[in-house]
């Protein structure tokens, strides 16, 4: 698992609800130290700043730094300034303009925005993770957030399209950092609300209809924990041997045809 007194970079945070933070709370629940990224200033003092779930002396607890992953400069320098190695990094990062990339339809124009989203939720991975491998002396893991980019969803559209290539990026670096033993997998969890996800137009709905094909239930207010499990064990010495791979932490959706009958259906605890 997580090894006690190391550093773990977790990339992408927003506000307390988010994936990012309960994959943190996690890390430092194994005795690891976390450095969060936001993407700017603007965006702390707007979400998590805004956060009645945490207390001031939370907040002072907490080291943040800020990158725009698409700006290199700012990712050479997020890197430059971290004191020793780190064992571990966390890509919870993802964009897709929903005025024009998102919604009941899937062809757009706006060609800008969909190389914005793409640059943003894929190609960033290679960008962190290329500046990452100089810190990570000893080598271990990377880790992307996915969403079940082997189907299409209704709304999601360029969206879904970013995720597989997310995937896609995963299995490129981990062949091509596979010598400096450092692993690249991806959790492809269910769908969890945050307040990202606020922004995805039907995602409320495909959550409340994800348990329907769910063997062990899904609960898309509560998983966030659930994700940051397995994230914790793929960066940790217990995944040595993994590589290039999806996780799937859905509840079991992604491995059922249509929906659980009546009988299958889990019992509520």
């Amino acid at each position: 698992m997580i090894e006690s007194g190391k550093t773990y970079l977790v990339m992408g945070l927003l506000d307390a609800d988010s994936i990012a933070f309960a994959i943190g709370k996690m890390i430092q629940s194994f005795g690891g130290k976390v450095i969060y990224t936001v993407q700017s200033e603007r965006m702390k003092k707007i979400f998590f700043d805004r956060s009645k779930k945490l207390t001031e002396e939370d907040r002072a607890d907490l080291d943040i730094r800020f990158c725009d992953v698409t700006n290199d400069e700012e990712v050479i320098a997020l890197f430059d300034g971290i004191e020793g190695p780190i064992s571990g990094l966390v890509h919870s990062i993802a964009f897709s303009n929903p005025k024009t990339c998102l919604g009941e339809e899937f062809h757009t124009d706006a060609y800008d925005d969909l190389m914005k989203g793409f640059h943003i939720s894929a190609v960033s991975l290679a960008t962190v993770t290329r500046y990452a491998q100089p810190k990570m002396v000893d080598g271990g893991g990377v880790v992307a957030l996915t969403f079940a980019s082997e189907r299409a969803f209704a709304f999601y559209n360029w969206m879904g399209v970013n995720k597989a290539a997310l995937e896609a990026v995963v299995r490129g670096l981990s062949r091509r950092h596979g010598k400096e033993k450092i692993r690249v997998n991806a959790v492809s969890a269910g769908p969890v609300y945050t307040i990202a996800a606020k922004h995805i137009p039907g995602f409320e709905e495909l959550g409340n209809t994800w348990a329907k094909s769910s063997p062990l239930g899904w609960d898309p207010k509560n998983a966030q924990r659930e994700v940051a499990g397995a994230v914790a064990f793929l960066l940790g010495n217990y995944s040595k041997q993994i590589t290039g791979q999806t996780i799937y932490v859905d509840g079991g959706a992604s491995v059922i045809g249509g929906e659980l009958m009546p009988y299958e259906m889990p019992s509520a605890d």
